[in-house]
């Protein structure tokens, strides 16, 4: 600090800061948010009310809808928006796998062949879409690889989140642990499965923690600790977006959106309630109520066929015994406004709303709608990305414990798993974009039938509808001839002429 600086000091007697100590308390433990994000998958307004309630400690968990206890009865209603964006993701994703390459060339396919006889007899593509869908929703998960008589093949399984714990070391992966429950005799017990470097360990513990032996259960007492040749782990963590509060762990994709899907819960509750009190309403004077037939009682308003309020004679002169409507005005507009702005924010960073069918935009043109399309394609990206660097490690890793299944040494190989394109453009759009292209003349024609047909095509029809278009349009191919065969034919000409030359100097 100079001495302009003490000066200041001294003159505005300014104070400095004093260090306190904050103590944050979190909302929700590890197993409790993987809890709450399942819950909002699944969508049963039962189990949210109970999850919300049960955990609703701090003053601002107590506020929301989910969690509020109402001195009259409301009816709560879930939107459903969670499991509807993460089953489309999940379809868009594993319906757009085009095959996996193994680098293999030619007809023969000896690897490639080994793997699709794996992946069918576990029904690899179901297990992948359930990895997908259980990452999205809670978080992360891991690949198990195992043997069993029941196969003649390894086994693959999904764990997840909440039933898998990764072990690090320096940022590199050492050892990933399954966890799986049984109970017997009303006892709860828990398996655990170190799958390691070149090693599988179990161990078994009640429901106190308490280590116990294998034996104990007859799920369990053919277990025992397993040693491989191979320096890899029969198992791959699996996840799409990393969490910042849980180092090494996953972040679910509404892990952040609680408090507006309550919101929007409010909303679309508040409106069918404001519908369903806004139903007409009949002042009946009391001579003229229904009765039952047979008792002669008065009949018990119905809220939905038979709704009415009843309403005593009129000792007035001149008074009417006359049966009065009236119906409340519900503003529509406003709940349409609040649901708009409520879907906006729960969709925002997370899917196109044109991608799941719902325009909240009506002014909105097709442009307009393909711009919002980018935030569908960058989530895509990132599920195809978690794809691309997991699987293929998978298949490796699953030929390999095939290897050692055999008898054999695991080997090396290369696996890649390719994707189709999303949102292509329909035939028409191609076909207009490619006669620009070839009108501007910065396109070929063997361009333009690749971009036209594509895979539609095979290699030898693609040559023929070239060849076709070029005799179409005039242009005749000239086979090009070496440097070498020209100055071939030169000599011979020089040479003819000469031997010509030569031989009429004779004659003459």
């Amino acid at each position: 600090m100079n001495w302009i600086q003490s000066l200041l000091v001294k003159l505005l007697h300014i104070i400095p800061a004093m260090e306190k100590e904050i103590t944050i308390k979190e909302a929700y433990t590890f197993q409790q948010n993987i809890m709450k994000n399942r819950i909002w998958y699944n969508g049963e307004p039962a189990e949210l009310e109970q999850f919300f309630k049960r955990y609703a400690v701090w003053g601002v968990n107590n506020t929301r809808f989910w969690s509020a206890v109402p001195n009259s009865q409301i009816r709560k209603i879930h939107s459903g928006i969670v499991s509807m964006v993460i089953d489309r993701y999940k379809d868009m994703v594993t319906s757009d796998i085009t095959g996996i390459d193994f680098g293999e060339e030619g007809n023969v396919t000896p690897i490639k062949d080994l793997w699709e006889e794996i992946a069918e007899d576990n029904n690899f593509l179901d297990i992948l879409s359930e990895a997908v869908q259980s990452a999205l929703i809670a978080g992360d998960g891991a690949f198990k690889i195992s043997t069993d008589e029941v196969s003649e093949y390894p086994i693959i399984q999904f764990y997840d989140m909440e039933n898998v714990e990764y072990q690090y070391r320096y940022g590199r992966l050492e050892e990933i642990k399954y966890y799986t429950d049984y109970v017997k005799d009303k006892k709860g017990y828990r398996l655990q499965e170190s799958y390691g470097h070149g090693y599988i360990h179990y161990k078994l513990y009640t429901d106190k923690g308490k280590e116990c032996n294998l034996k104990d259960l007859e799920e369990t007492k053919h277990l025992t600790d397993i040693e491989f040749d191979g320096d890899f782990i029969m198992g791959v963590p699996f996840m799409i977006f990393k969490s910042t509060k849980w180092k090494g762990r996953g972040k679910a994709l509404f892990d952040t959106k609680s408090d507006v899907l309550d919101a929007l819960d409010e909303v679309i509750s508040q409106w069918l309630d404001a519908i369903r009190l806004g139903r007409i309403k009949r002042y009946i004077p009391e001579d003229l109520l229904p009765r039952d037939e047979n008792t002669g009682e008065v009949m018990s308003a119905n809220p939905f066929d038979n709704d009415f309020l009843s309403l005593q004679s009129s000792m007035d002169e001149g008074g009417k015994k006359e049966v009065t409507i009236s119906q409340p005005q519900i503003l529509y507009e406003a709940y349409v406004n609040s649901y708009t702005s409520y879907m906006d924010m729960v969709l925002q960073g997370i899917i196109s709303p044109s991608t799941l069918g719902i325009d909240l935009k009506k002014t909105d043109n097709a442009e307009s709608q393909r711009e919002k399309e980018k935030i569908t394609l960058h989530v895509r990206q990132k599920i195809i990305e978690a794809i691309t660097e997991t699987v293929p490690q998978l298949i490796e890793k699953v030929l390999m414990t095939n290897d050692i299944l055999c008898g054999r040494y695991p080997g090396e190989y290369d696996a890649a798993i390719k994707f189709g394109e999303y949102a292509s453009p329909d035939f028409d759009s191609t076909v207009e974009t490619v006669s620009k292209a070839r009108t501007a003349s910065i396109m070929s024609i063997e361009k333009a039938v690749e971009e036209l047909y594509g895979d539609t095509m095979t290699d030898e029809e693609k040559e023929e509808e070239i060849k076709r278009l070029k005799e179409e349009q005039g242009i005749v191919e000239v086979e090009e001839q070496k440097v070498g065969d020209d100055l071939i034919d030169q000599q011979n000409i020089i040479n003819g002429d000469k031997n010509k030359l030569s031989s009429e100097g004779g004659q003459n």
